[in-house]
C-alpha cells in the first residue's frame, strides 16, 4: 500500500517573534492606567489620550510587521511615545516658517505679510470689545465696513468702497447684484482662470449673469463691445491679466474707449484688477495697473484683492460710484461675505500706512523695493556665518545672481534681480537637503524653523529677499543643522 505523505510547514521563527512580540504589546486600557498618562488624562481630554493611545499603538505593531524593531517596547517607554503624541497633537498646524524661495507673494505661505502696524492692531481690539459695529458719537448702531471705507475711497479717489473676504467674493458679488438675470460682456481673452480652479465663465453662471464672450483670445476690438451691447447687457467687464500674458499679435480695446462706450450706452464699466497694486511699481520696472487711475479714468466700479500688491489681509475690495456701492451693501450676499474683526483690523492698518505713505512698514513693499546689492550684503554675512562649520559639514556656499519673482498670480514674466545663496553638500544632494531644511528636524530630533528653498542645478538656492532680518539666526540655525 503505498502512503501518501504531506508536506508538514516548517516553523518559520521570524513570523513566530513577530508575533509573540505583538502578542506583548499592553491594551489601551492598561496603559492609560500608568501614573503618567493619568496625570495627562488629568489636565487635557481622555478622548485625545486614547487618540494617542492608539496611534502610538498602530505605529508600533507597525514597525514589528515590517522588522524595524525586534525588542518589545516596556509600558513605561510606550506611556512616553503616548505623551509625545498628546504634546504633538496639542501644538497648532499653522505656524511660522522662512521662505528663502524668493517669492514674494507665495499663495501656499499666506501671501502677504502683514506690517507690524497691523500686527499690533489685531493685538489691541481682538482681546477686547470693540466699536466694530457701534457708532460712539450717536450711541447707536454702526456699520462695520465704516472703518476701511473712507479710508479706500481716498486712496483710490472712489466715491465709496465695502470689502468683503476676498477678491474671488467679491467678483462674485458685483456679478450677482449688478448683473443677475442680464447680460455681462467681457472679451474671450480675459476669461482667465484663477487659482483653486476659479474661471471667469463659472462664476459668472453661479451668479445669475450670462456671459457674452467678445472678440478672440489674442485681438479684441472696442467694435466688438459696441456690436453686442443689447437691452439685456447689464455691465461691460474688463479683467486683468494678472497671472499670465498674451503677447504677439494682440490687441484690446484702450481703458478710455471702453469708458466712453460705457458713458454713451449708459451700461456701468466693471474692472476687477485683482493684484490690487495702489502706488506706481514702474521705478522697480513693473507696468502693473494702479487702482487709482482706473477710478479716474471713470471706471464706475472696480475690484482688487487686499493680500496681493496692497499687502494686507485676505480681503476682496470693491470702489466705486456711491450708488453701485449701496446696491453690493444690499444685496444678502453682502453679510454672507462680510470680513471678521481681526481682517478689519489689519486691513484698517494697512491703509493707513499708505495715507501716511510708509511704504517700508509694508512687508511686500519694502521686498519688492530692496536692491540686489542689498540682498547681496545680507548673503555675504549669512555665508560668513556658516564658514565655520563649512569643512565638517563638506559644504561649499557661494554668492550669484539670480531673480525673485512677486507671485500670487502678480506681474507675469517679471522679474527683479536679486542675489542668491547657492549651497552644495558631499554628504546630502540638493533635494535631500532642501528636505531637511524644509523638515526642519535634524538626526538629533531636534527642531528649527522651517525653511522653504529651491533647487537648481543640483545645488540648494535660497533668496533673502523674502527673508526678514529677524529670521536670519533662525536660518543660520536650521542652515546648521541641515548640513551636519
Amino acid at each position: 500500500m503505498l502512503k501518501c505523505q504531506g508536506m508538514s510547514s516548517a516553523a518559520d521563527p521570524v513570523r513566530d517573534r513577530r508575533a509573540g512580540l505583538l502578542r506583548k504589546i499592553p491594551a489601551v486600557d492598561e496603559l492609560l492606567a500608568l501614573p503618567p498618562l493619568v496625570e495627562i488624562a488629568s489636565r487635557v481630554s481622555r478622548d485625545l489620550v486614547v487618540e494617542a493611545a492608539r496611534t502610538v499603538l498602530e505605529r508600533i505593531r507597525n514597525d514589528i510587521s515590517r522588522g524595524l524593531t525586534s525588542e518589545a517596547a516596556e509600558p513605561q517607554a510606550i506611556a512616553a511615545q503616548i505623551a509625545g503624541e498628546v504634546d504633538r497633537l496639542l501644538k497648532p498646524s499653522l505656524r511660522s516658517v522662512i521662505n528663502a524661495t524668493g517669492v514674494i507673494l507665495h499663495t501656499n505661505l499666506g501671501r502677504a505679510p502683514l506690517a507690524e502696524a497691523a500686527i499690533e492692531h489685531i493685538r489691541q481690539t481682538a482681546g477686547q470689545y470693540t466699536n466694530l459695529e457701534y457708532d460712539i458719537a450717536a450711541g447707536t448702531r454702526g456699520r462695520r465696513d465704516v472703518h476701511t471705507g473712507a479710508l479706500l475711497a481716498r486712496l483710490t479717489g472712489a466715491e465709496a468702497a465695502c470689502v468683503v473676504n476676498n477678491n474671488a467674493a467679491a467678483v462674485f458679488l458685483a456679478l450677482a447684484s449688478l448683473a443677475r438675470g442680464g447680460e455681462v460682456i467681457v472679451s474671450r481673452g480675459e476669461l482667465i482662470e484663477i487659482g483653486e480652479a476659479f474661471r471667469i465663465p463659472d462664476i459668472m453662471a453661479e451668479s445669475g449673469a450670462v456671459l457674452h464672450e467678445v472678440g478672440t483670445t489674442n485681438r479684441t476690438s472696442i467694435a466688438d463691445y459696441e456690436r453686442a451691447l443689447n437691452d439685456r447687457t447689464r455691465l461691460l467687464l474688463r479683467v486683468h491679466r494678472s497671472n499670465f500674458a498674451i503677447v504677439g499679435f494682440t490687441a484690446r480695446p484702450a481703458l478710455a474707449e471702453l469708458v466712453e462706450l460705457s458713458r454713451r450706452a449708459r451700461i456701468p464699466l466693471y474692472e476687477d484688477l485683482g493684484s490690487g497694486c495702489l502706488v506706481d511699481l514702474g521705478p522697480q520696472g513693473f507696468a502693473e495697473p494702479v487702482v487709482r487711475a482706473s477710478a479716474e479714468a471713470g471706471v464706475d466700479l472696480v475690484s482688487f484683492s487686499g493680500d496681493k500688491l496692497m499687502g494686507g489681509p485676505q480681503a476682496g475690495i470693491l470702489a466705486g460710484r456711491r450708488e453701485l456701492i449701496a446696491r453690493l451693501r444690499k444685496h444678502p450676499l453682502f453679510r454672507a461675505l462680510r470680513l471678521d474683526k481681526l481682517v478689519i483690523a489689519a486691513l484698517e492698518a494697512t491703509l493707513l500706512a499708505y495715507l501716511r505713505k510708509d511704504f517700508d512698514a509694508l512687508p511686500v513693499l519694502r521686498m519688492i523695493r530692496a536692491s540686489a546689492g542689498e540682498i547681496g550684503a545680507r548673503a555675504q554675512k549669512i555665508a560668513q556665518e556658516l564658514k565655520p562649520i563649512l569643512g565638517s559639514a563638506q559644504a561649499e556656499v557661494e554668492i550669484g545672481d539670480g531673480q525673485s519673482v512677486i507671485g500670487g498670480g502678480s506681474t507675469p514674466a517679471e522679474y527683479l534681480p536679486t542675489r542668491l545663496l547657492r549651497i552644495s553638500s558631499a554628504k546630502y544632494s540638493a533635494t535631500q537637503l532642501e528636505a531637511r531644511l524644509r523638515t526642519g528636524v535634524n538626526a538629533a530630533g531636534d527642531e528649527h524653523t522651517p525653511v522653504l528653498a529651491r533647487v537648481s542645478e543640483d545645488r540648494l538656492v535660497l533668496d533673502l529677499r523674502t527673508v526678514f532680518s529677524a529670521q536670519e539666526q533662525a536660518l543660520i540655525a536650521t542652515l546648521t543643522a541641515a548640513l551636519k
